[in-house]
């Protein structure tokens, strides 16, 4: 259930928003990765905005081929005719002179994946807006659901915040929050919050001309940062307690993945990628941290510091991904009668 702060009534109307036309609001989008495509969508079918353009960051190589791909905003765009843009940075004064011609009176930001200066935030008549994946001051930058997850946080949400230059410390316009439950991952989360943040901003941009938007300032002394994925945050070291291993194994799916180097029977190393399971039963003492125990509930028991962990798939280096039983069979020699 999403909760939020309510507005206060008795704060004093920003005269700005007398000068603004009457709806539609005339907007424009930067934004990149699928987390900003829903966004996108969302507004481009809202009949109380009109999307002059979209930014995106420039289409890069993907893929084994590596052949340039163009980002999930720039597809969106494209499929209703809209304008894209896709500048590699802003220093260029003619890049922020053809922002301001656009005439917006909104630029709304989601997961653009720029810095953007000064001159770019002056741009548009009223305001540059962000939504943003968490309960700001809490994980400003760039993987807020990932370490909410990572912490053990009871809750995310979004934030719908007015930009300054500072990193994601803007006032806050609008917020709503969103229960993280034990079996939620950075995927399932990343998908809830992409479609509560396309309802946020679309109440934030209806409350907008009505001047009933919070403008809080953010309290410094609760701010905490979310640093960027890198792919070698997905190692697993087991001999972390179970339920820390259990949040940042959400964390980390589905990218990085969460991954650890398995001493084989044979005495080979096999690295091993595991999906998101659940806390088992405590161990026995002498268990050593990383030994896989089996399977319990069918699922594949690992030891951690003081429980086993039980995750449902495995994939071994190179190779597709398999249940727990298929596994057993097939690595540890159990389980294979029938």
């Amino acid at each position: 259930m999403a909760e939020g702060l309510e507005f206060d009534e008795t704060r004093p109307r920003d005269p700005r928003l007398d000068e603004l036309p009457t709806p539609p609001l005339r907007v424009v989008f930067m934004g990149t990765p699928d987390f900003a495509a829903v966004i996108l969508r969302a507004l481009l079918s809202w009949a109380g905005a009109q999307v002059l353009c979209v930014y995106t960051q420039p289409d890069r190589p993907s893929g084994r081929g590596q052949g340039c791909k163009p980002s999930p905003v720039k597809l969106a765009a494209l499929e209703k005719g809209v304008e894209v843009r896709q500048p590699l940075n802003f220093k260029d004064q003619a890049e922020v002179a053809a922002l301001r011609e656009l005439g917006a009176d909104v630029l709304v930001v989601a997961a653009y994946g720029l810095i953007l200066p000064q001159s770019v935030l002056d741009a548009c008549k009223l305001m540059a807006i962000n939504v943003h994946a968490s309960l700001l001051p809490r994980w400003r930058g760039a993987a807020p659901i990932q370490r909410a997850i990572e912490a053990g946080d009871a809750a995310t949400g979004i934030t719908i915040m007015r930009m300054v230059l500072g990193l994601d410390a803007g006032p806050i316009l609008l917020q709503r929050a969103l229960r993280i439950a034990e079996t939620d991952h950075a995927g399932t989360l990343h998908d809830e919050l992409a479609e509560m943040g396309a309802d946020a901003l679309l109440e934030a941009l209806t409350r907008l001309p009505q001047g009933r938007l919070l403008n809080m300032a953010q309290d410094e002394q609760r701010a905490t940062y979310a640093p960027k994925l890198t792919k070698d945050q997905g190692r697993i070291d087991w001999n972390a307690e179970a339920q820390t291993l259990h949040n940042r194994i959400r964390a980390m799916h589905p990218w990085p993945g969460a991954y650890f180097d398995w001493a084989m029977p044979s005495g080979k190393t096999l690295t091993l990628a595991i999906e998101p399971g659940r806390v088992g039963e405590d161990l026995s003492a002498g268990t050593a941290p990383g030994t896989i125990l089996g399977v319990v509930d069918g699922q594949l028991a690992i030891a951690c510091a003081d429980k086993a962990y039980l995750t449902p798939r495995v994939t071994p280096q190179g190779k597709k991904p398999q249940d727990a039983t298929a596994f057993a069979c097939g690595y540890l020699k159990t389980l294979c009668q029938g």
